[in-house]
């Protein structure tokens, strides 16, 4: 799979932009504020509906605009699809596929998979439990349909008992039989995420510890556990249990919305014991297992996007890791650095055909196509 041709209207500071791709590598380059990280937004819309990086879609509207278009053509399985993103102000998303709108969004969710690096992971070590769930959340919600339905329905559930709490606090009442509907709910959906959650990392833990192997050169340890109140039984039981102390907290103690992972190096916290190095390391293996497990279930390959790859990690690590992902086990991979001439410089080594755009103001100034492939 891999996006052939990407059009943007008035996105962000992108005016009116069409961009034929490569299948392999495409690199935007400019000074900071040229649109780099925009184009990679746009690409991100169209596989999750959604930016990366501003979840208020009116907000992406360039400045003085009343609406934005996202539209790329992409081959799948020898078929051409058409996938189009219109946001105006005052109406509804449209989010079609060959013209046909969808009913729900979440029913495009996991169709053109995609897997994102940026330096926002950073999160993913240094955030709240929030980040590391929404990671593995992401990754399952590619391939399981079911999985992401049953977690919105969950969130939704979480909510209104949350809600219904602070009703009781309020009103000094107390109605056992309302938080039963809301306890068999989220009962029933949580236990089928903590299920695929944990059928999940029992896969992925193997994955990830070879991509990291293979980054530090096997010279450290890793692992990650899978936190969560359910491996300690029943969750309709752990919700009945906590009603006391979910009354006086004025929220939800127990369930799959507590779940964590814990990332260790040498069996500690690599936030605390792990070298910016380390954890640059740890997250690119994270996206690499992600890569190589939606792959692997998908049955083709996701885009891969790597925005502002130079950040913390030495050029050395970029050259590795882009002969790495310039192998016919990867496909299209986008990347966004500050400098073309440092672009140009590693993927002239490289085998793989790769088009440098090179942005400024929102446009793209200049395009350089380097063609290395064996012939």
């Amino acid at each position: 799979m891999h996006c052939q041709q990407l059009s943007v209207v008035q996105f962000k500071n992108l005016e009116e932009l069409t961009l034929v791709l490569s299948s392999k590598f495409n690199c935007f380059a400019g000074h900071n504020g040229a649109g780099k990280t925009n184009l990679l937004d746009a690409i991100y819309y169209l596989s999750f509906c959604k930016s990366f990086t501003n979840p208020a879609d009116t907000q992406n509207i360039l400045f003085g605009k009343d609406m934005f278009v996202i539209q790329g053509q992409y081959q799948l399985n020898g078929r051409t699809d058409t996938i189009y993103c219109g946001v105006k102000k005052g109406q509804r998303k449209a989010f079609k596929r060959n013209k046909k709108e969808y009913d729900r969004l979440s029913d495009h969710i996991g169709s053109y998979p995609l897997v994102l690096l940026s330096p926002a992971d950073q999160q993913l070590i240094h955030g709240g439990s929030d980040e590391r769930r929404r990671f593995v959340d992401g990754v399952i919600s590619q391939y399981d349909n079911e999985y992401l339905h049953k977690l919105i329905s969950y969130n939704k559930a979480l909510q209104q008992r949350n809600a219904l709490l602070k009703i009781f606090a309020e009103q000094r009442r107390f109605e056992q039989a309302s938080l039963d509907i809301w306890d068999e709910q989220l009962s029933a959906n949580g236990h089928y995420i903590y299920t695929q959650r944990k059928k999940f990392f029992d896969a992925f833990l193997p994955v990830f510890q070879d991509y990291y192997s293979f980054l530090s050169q096997s010279r450290e340890l890793t692992n990650i556990h899978y936190e969560s109140t359910l491996h300690t039984g029943d969750f309709l039981a752990q919700l009945t249990g906590a009603r006391e102390k979910d009354r006086v907290l004025l929220y939800t103690t127990v369930g799959i919305h507590k779940d964590d992972l814990s990332f260790l190096i040498h069996n500690e916290p690599i936030k605390k014991f792990g070298s910016q190095g380390q954890q640059k390391s740890f997250i690119i293996a994270l996206k690499l297992a992600q890569f190589a497990f939606t792959k692997k279930i998908k049955g083709y390959n996701p885009i891969l996007l790597f925005d502002d790859i130079f950040d913390k990690l030495d050029a050395s690590r970029v050259k590795q890791l882009m002969q790495l992902v310039s192998n016919e086990d990867f496909g299209q991979v986008f990347v966004t650095d500050t400098h073309p001439d440092r672009l140009e410089d590693l993927f002239r080594e490289m085998k793989s055909e790769c088009k440098i755009f090179i942005m400024d103001a929102g446009k793209v100034i200049e395009e350089k196509l380097l063609n290395n492939q064996d012939t």
